[in-house]
C-alpha cells in the first residue's frame, strides 16, 4: 500500500471512531429495567389515608338512591360469517330478546319461512313456556336501507307476522294459547349495524322476539 492510500485509510478509521463515540454519547441506560425472577420482590400496597378530604362526602351531601343495573348477557348461536351470528339471545334484568337473522328464516326479499325456521321458533316457544311468561310477547321485523322505505315497512311487517304465526301455534301446542302479542314491522328504522356494508345490512335484516319473564 502506498503512503497516500495508507494515510487515507487511517483518516477514515479515525473519523468512524469519532462518529461512533459521538453517537454512543446520545444513548441512555434503562434506569428501570424489567424485573427478573431472581431480582423481583413484592412491594407493599400504596397506603391510603382514610381521613383524606377527597374520600369524604362534602358536608350536607348524600348518596344517590341505590338502583339495579340493567346488565345484559349475550349468547350467539352459529355464524353466517366470522362476526355475524345467525341467532342472538340478549338477557337483561327485565327482558329476553331473541334476534334471528332474516337469511336464516327467509329467502331474499321474501316473507315465506324456510324449512329450518320452524325448529328455531319452536325452541324459542319452549323457552317462553318454561319461563311461564304472561306479559305480551313482542315480535318485531326490521330490514336494511336498500330499496324504498315503504317496501321495507311492508316486508318487515310480513316477516314479523310469519314468525308470529308459528310462535303462537307452537305455544298453543304446549298448552298455553292465551298469550298476547305485539307484532310490528319497523322497516329500516332502528338499525343495529352500519348499512354502508353488506355485513352491516345483513345484521339489520332480522326479526326480534322479546318478552319479560315474571321474575324480572
Amino acid at each position: 500500500m502506498n503512503p497516500r492510500a495508507s494515510a487515507t485509510a487511517t483518516a477514515l478509521v479515525v473519523i468512524l471512531l469519532a462518529a461512533g463515540t459521538a453517537n454512543a454519547g446520545s444513548a441512555t441506560a434503562d434506569t428501570n429495567p424489567p424485573p427478573t425472577p431472581e431480582s423481583s420482590t413484592p412491594t407493599a400496597p400504596v397506603e391510603i389515608d382514610p381521613t383524606a378530604p377527597g374520600l369524604k362526602l362534602p358536608e350536607g351531601a348524600t348518596l344517590a338512591p341505590p338502583k339495579v343495573l340493567d346488565i345484559v348477557s349475550v349468547t350467539d348461536e352459529g355464524t353466517v360469517s366470522a362476526s355475524q351470528p345467525v341467532q342472538r339471545q340478549e338477557t337483561s334484568n327485565s327482558t329476553v330478546t331473541y334476534a334471528l337473522q332474516a337469511e336464516v328464516l327467509f329467502s331474499k326479499d321474501s316473507a315465506t319461512l324456510s324449512p329450518t325456521a320452524a325448529s328455531r321458533i319452536q325452541a324459542i316457544a319452549g323457552d317462553i313456556n318454561a319461563r311461564d311468561v304472561t306479559s305480551p310477547i313482542r315480535v318485531f321485523g326490521f330490514t336494511d336501507d336498500l330499496g324504498s322505505s315503504a317496501h321495507g315497512d311492508v316486508l318487515s311487517k310480513q316477516r314479523a307476522e310469519a314468525v308470529y304465526q308459528i310462535l303462537a301455534t307452537q305455544l298453543a301446542a304446549l298448552g298455553n294459547p292465551s298469550h298476547t302479542f305485539q307484532v310490528r314491522g319497523y322497516g329500516e328504522d332502528y338499525p343495529i349495524a352500519d348499512n354502508s356494508s353488506e355485513s352491516g345490512r345483513s345484521q339489520n335484516r332480522r326479526v326480534e322476539i322479546t318478552f319479560t319473564p315474571p321474575s324480572a
